[in-house]
């Protein structure tokens, strides 16, 4: 096993001949949190697109506790480092239809009480299972989709500026269970962000500019 839990070694990604990212190398503790910042444009999504397997780098290599993601099974690995979109994408008609399918994937049977008390910790009370998606705020969606991500807690958490759309409330409600998850769980979590209350409670900041990493404690 290593000691490090993601390993990412001279990773490139390249587009229509335009260069995204250039040979970005870094390696990531357990519990590490870590910000990752840098102009628009500069490569930061893809990068975490990369990490979470979502799509593959022109050239270098990412580790898992180890190994190879590319040569992993995707989805126990997707289980393990989930991505946590921008814009919530929920899906069907309720928020059961959403909660209820961490468990259909793993073949378990639906505990409504436990996914009860995941929504009440964002501050959703129990009538919110039932509530059809459309009747949602954007917040509420946000939300909503990080209970889905954590009903079955994975060890590293990417976050693609899950905050940036949600005014003061929803951010404080997000960050507070994002706190515990860090401090009490030991998830390793990487952000895109450009928030400064993030960027604050970081363990180190990543900064990527024009596809280039500069890495500052």
């Amino acid at each position: 096993m290593s000691e490090y839990q993601l390993s990412l070694e001279s990773i490139s990604f390249k587009a229509d001949e335009q260069i995204i990212l250039d040979s970005v190398s870094f390696k990531v503790k357990k519990g590490e949190r870590i910000t990752i910042t840098g102009p628009s444009g500069g490569g930061k999504s893809t990068l975490l697109k990369i990490i979470a397997s979502i799509i593959n780098p022109t050239q270098g290599t990412v580790y898992f506790n180890g190994e190879d993601i590319q040569e992993s099974d995707p989805l126990p690995y997707r289980q393990k480092v989930a991505y946590f979109f921008q814009n919530a994408t929920l899906f069907d008609q309720t928020v059961r239809d959403n909660v209820s399918f961490p468990y259909e994937i793993r073949e378990k049977e639906f505990d409504e009480e436990k996914c009860t008390a995941m929504l009440e910790r964002v501050k959703l009370d129990r009538s919110y299972l039932d509530k059809p998606i459309k009747d949602l705020s954007g917040g509420e969606k946000q939300r909503v989709a990080l209970v889905r991500n954590l009903l079955f807690q994975p060890e590293v958490l990417l976050l693609d500026e899950v905050t940036s759309s949600l005014d003061a409330e929803n951010k404080e409600i997000i960050y507070s269970m994002l706190d515990e998850l860090n401090e009490k769980e030991s998830i390793t979590i990487l952000s895109v962000t450009h928030d400064e209350r993030e960027i604050d409670k970081a363990d180190r900041v990543l900064t990527i500019t024009n596809g280039k990493l500069e890495d500052s404690e």
